[in-house]
């Protein structure tokens, strides 16, 4: 019976992260604009579960500073102020480098493999005027560099200040792509050679843009929240609509 229990409770968290990835995802994408009424009824409905799951991720969410809870109004998408914005930006100068330095010093092959793959694509890319295609490399190329700090506490740290400058800043691509992807080679080949201070070095010059090359995204009217005749967003999930 016991067995049962735990595979129901597994199913359900599963099920839980699944939908918080998936409105996660809608906020950051704009789907969700700030201040937008977020109701379980209707987001259960738009992604094909119960609304246990989207409680938990909501709860998740508020934790994570992307929802927030009114009085009289339930649970709302989050509105972020230029000032918020821009402290997560000093929060990334200071974490990226500390991840690069991690890095140099932890790194496996495996990582080395992948990061002069991105580094290649990137460049091949960037010279050939392809600049659609450089946003998600670079995001891949981030997120390959904190594994790569040997740090899940930290790795999750730096996802989560990448997921909200997304979210409260809109995308800009490099003025200098080539040289941008450069400055990338650079840092890998410290993370190859174990300098973990030249790793550093490289990382915060990277992270330390001003707040003002960034482009804040400035709040829209407050959206009526996912009708339920919308159709449904698939949510990969092991756990069956009916928990």
């Amino acid at each position: 019976m016991n067995g049962v229990s735990d595979a129901v409770s597994e199913n359900r968290r599963v099920s839980a992260q699944a939908v918080c990835a998936a409105v996660r995802d809608d906020i950051v994408s704009g789907t969700f604009p700030p201040g937008t009424r977020l109701i379980e009824e209707l987001l259960a409905r738009r992604y094909g579960v119960s609304r246990v799951p989207v409680r938990e991720a909501l709860r998740t969410l508020a934790s994570e500073g992307f929802v927030t809870t009114r009085r009289h109004a339930g649970a709302c998408v989050a509105e972020p102020t230029e000032q918020e914005a821009a402290d997560l930006l000093e929060v990334r100068a200071l974490l990226e480098p500390l991840g690069a330095a991690r890095a140099a010093q932890r790194r496996t092959e495996a990582h080395v493999k992948v990061l002069r793959g991105l580094v290649r694509l990137g460049r091949e890319r960037a010279r050939g005027g392809q600049p659609g295609e450089l946003c998600p490399l670079g995001d891949w190329f981030d997120e390959t560099l904190a594994q790569a700090s040997g740090s899940p506490s930290l790795a999750a740290l730096l996802t989560q200040v990448r997921r909200k400058i997304a979210w409260m800043y809109a995308p800009e691509p490099p003025a200098r792509p080539v040289e941008t992807w450069e400055t990338h080679a650079a840092l890998v080949d410290a993370v190859v050679r174990r300098d973990a201070e030249r790793a550093r070095d490289i990382a915060a010059g990277r992270a330390g843009r001003a707040p003002g090359t960034f482009r804040f995204r400035r709040a829209a009217p407050a959206a009526p929240a996912p009708r339920a005749a919308v159709r449904k967003r698939a949510v990969r999930t092991t756990a069956g609509a009916g928990m």
